[in-house]
């Protein structure tokens, strides 16, 4: 039984309307992936750095921006505030969302996904569309079936050998 053993979590990003999902990430327990977009009022920069736990429960890890803007700021009790440059952060947050629903800007908003150095722009592909971001976990058969054969939704990363 051998093949039922942990292989690891992957992320999915589907259309909240429809099942073929847009994104399909291989990760490893708290890897992180980023949604990099521009604020949309503020028109600056925001990095938000994601991870999931072995049962793929999605947890808001860090958020960088440029300056405090509408809608940005610190939450009492949650992470530890800190300058990085000319960049405002709020790093070791660990906080719990599970499941989200994302609604994609415009281009110029750029939402972008982050993972292993590739970036995604989901505004070029599902603007105004409402994406919903899930976790889940997946057996070592799986993992290593998609190590040889990457789902059609995973992109590739640059010098991964993909066989």
């Amino acid at each position: 039984m051998g093949w039922l053993l942990p292989g690891g979590v992957e992320l999915r990003v589907v259309k909240v309307k429809g099942e073929e999902p847009l994104l399909v990430l291989p990760m490893e327990e708290g890897e992180r992936f980023t949604i990099h977009y521009y604020h949309s009022v503020e028109e600056s920069p925001i990095w938000e750095e994601h991870s999931l736990d072995k049962k793929g429960i999605i947890y808001v890890e860090e958020e960088r921006y440029l300056k405090f803007g509408a809608g940005m700021g610190r939450m009492p009790g949650v992470g530890r505030m800190v300058k990085r440059g000319p960049y405002e952060v709020i790093e070791d947050m660990h906080m719990r969302i599970g499941e989200f629903i994302l609604r994609v800007g415009s281009k110029g908003v750029d939402h972008t996904v982050i993972w292993r150095g590739v970036k995604i722009n989901l505004s070029n592909t599902a603007e105004h569309e409402a994406l919903r971001f899930y976790g889940r976990p997946v057996s070592i058969l799986y993992a290593w079936w998609r190590r040889l054969f990457p789902h059609p939704a995973t992109p590739r990363v640059i010098g991964e050998d993909n066989g």
